[in-house]
């Protein structure tokens, strides 16, 4: 069974197609994009040998197909990386027909996506997300973009993908340690604004950590819905409600930026930003105590989270304001008022945010 997911937003509409065998029906599915003059595989080496025949197999029906490869690490996903796409894009003959296949993690989404939105102005988009994260999160809702060392995502542009595959079969060959950190944003998709995907992770954790297929669909089809419902409402984020898609994040670009994005993977911190986050609503009477329980104990069924590092406070105080949602000077803290609703803040004293991490810090290795 594929599950197809719409998601609609003023610039236009494009499917996620979940499922098993989307890879060899990807030139059927990407007949609607008309004649491209090419399809140009960006990837990474690794993920290249083990799917790229099989996309190249799906897309040759179309049009002929080049693979531009690069390194998809975190400290990969730079202004550099793009540039050297740029030029071998260029190199290569891409013209404003071509067709650009971000075949990856959320690394080559995120850097593909944004080498797709400046690339002659503006080229076409196909995300073919291979991690649970990506398929989850970074392959939907058209951010692209690239870190710089004061912090993550800080250069960037909104560019629609026309597709996006999702290929089940990806998922079978992640590290065990991978497919946790995309499903503390499933999770996280459950407290924001599914209050039933939440439940159905607490009663068949055991089943979705055994990859069973029918409770990966549902559970990704579900959490791509959020998503998509999130985005159609704030596209490009100007009213504020794409925002409630931060949820753990404020914390967690944070521990990533200032662990120079080695000590942990993007969902590992936000799980931990989550539990932050949750700590922090209880102490302003926004979430009830039974709740906060609740998303902690999800996340740490989910597997263990890498412990956090002592960080000192004026280090971590500025990375936090350096992060996106930081308005006139005011820190934003996207906060849960219970599992499936949460609201934006900014009025969290930075005395409770630095004693919250302190506390989960001591609590954890006292748990070691």
């Amino acid at each position: 069974m594929t599950y197809r997911v719409r998601v609609n937003v003023p610039s236009g509409s494009y499917g996620v197609f979940i499922g098993e065998g989307v890879l060899r029906r990807a030139g059927a599915l990407l007949a609607g994009l008309g004649q491209p003059s090419g399809f140009y595989i960006l990837s990474s080496p690794r993920v290249w040998r083990l799917w790229g025949a099989r996309l190249q197999a799906g897309l040759r029906p179309l049009a002929a197909c080049q693979a531009i490869l690069f390194d998809d690490r975190e400290t990969a996903k730079r202004l550099a990386t793009v540039e050297r796409l740029c030029r071998a894009l260029a190199r290569a003959g891409a013209d404003r027909d071509a067709v650009l296949v971000a075949l990856g993690g959320g690394v080559v989404g995120d850097v593909a996506g944004f080498t797709a939105a400046i690339y002659l102005r503006g080229v076409r988009l196909v995300q073919v997300p291979t991690t649970l994260l990506a398929q989850v999160d970074a392959a939907v809702g058209g951010k692209t973009g690239v870190n710089l060392p004061e912090g993550k995502n800080l250069v960037g542009a909104f560019h629609q993908p026309h597709l996006v595959l999702c290929e089940l079969a990806t998922l079978r060959t992640l590290p065990a340690r991978e497919f946790r950190a995309g499903l503390y944003e499933v999770i996280k998709c459950g407290v924001i604004r599914d209050a039933r995907l939440f439940a159905f992770l607490e009663r068949h954790l055991d089943v979705v950590l055994a990859r069973q297929r029918t409770a990966l669909s549902q559970v990704i089809a579900r959490a791509v819905r959020v998503k998509a419902e999130v985005v159609r409402g704030d596209e490009r984020e100007t009213s504020g409600e794409r925002r409630v898609l931060n949820f753990g994040h404020t914390i967690g670009h944070a521990l990533e930026s200032l662990t120079g994005y080695r000590r942990f993977r993007h969902g590992e911190a936000v799980g931990w930003g989550m539990l932050a986050e949750s700590e922090i609503a209880v102490a302003q009477q926004r979430l009830r105590r039974a709740d906060c329980e609740r998303i902690a104990r999800l996340i740490r069924n989910v597997g263990p989270l890498p412990a956090l590092p002592h960080l000192s406070w004026p280090r971590l105080r500025a990375a936090l304001h350096v992060d996106k949602k930081t308005r006139g000077g005011r820190l934003h803290f996207v906060l849960p008022q219970r599992i499936g609703a949460v609201g934006v803040y900014n009025d969290v004293p930075e005395t409770l945010v630095r004693d919250v991490l302190d506390r989960l810090r001591s609590s954890h290795q006292s748990e070691r």
